[in-house]
């Protein structure tokens, strides 16, 4: 069993900057991969940035990259994402999210497809 843990959202300016953390207990192998996903008001699930836990390859959607940076730390216990030069888009409740095996999802799964996911941290966008 895994438990991600969200935390660090809050009220950000347009143009600031803002760091995610997600606080990882239980057995993460290999060979999975970790997300941060969003879900801004009256849009889909969306994921923004991927990690696969053993070469710690990083993947961006193309509206964050340059301005996101995903990142795990080596012990493997915290998923972060720090969040630069922020706009209105980027307004939505942020989750950290897991699956399992060699296969990074499409970018629109749905939030109960990936294999664990965390309660979300909403992140607020506005000056």
């Amino acid at each position: 069993q895994v438990q991600l843990v969200e935390s660090g959202g809050g009220l950000v300016q347009p143009g600031g900057s803002l760091k995610l953390s997600c606080a990882v207990s239980g057995t993460i192998n290999s060979n999975d991969y970790m997300y941060w996903v969003r879900q801004g008001p009256g849009t889909e699930v969306e994921w923004v940035s991927a990690i696969h836990t053993g070469t710690y390859k990083t993947y961006y959607a193309h509206f964050v990259k340059g301005r996101f940076t995903i990142s795990r730390d080596a012990a493997g216990n915290t998923l972060s994402l720090r969040m630069d030069n922020v706009n209105s888009y980027d307004a939505a409740v942020y989750y950290c999210a897991l699956t399992r095996g060699p296969v990074l999802v499409s970018s629109t799964t749905p939030l109960n497809h990936y294999s664990y996911w965390g309660q979300g941290t909403q992140v607020t966008v506005s000056s």
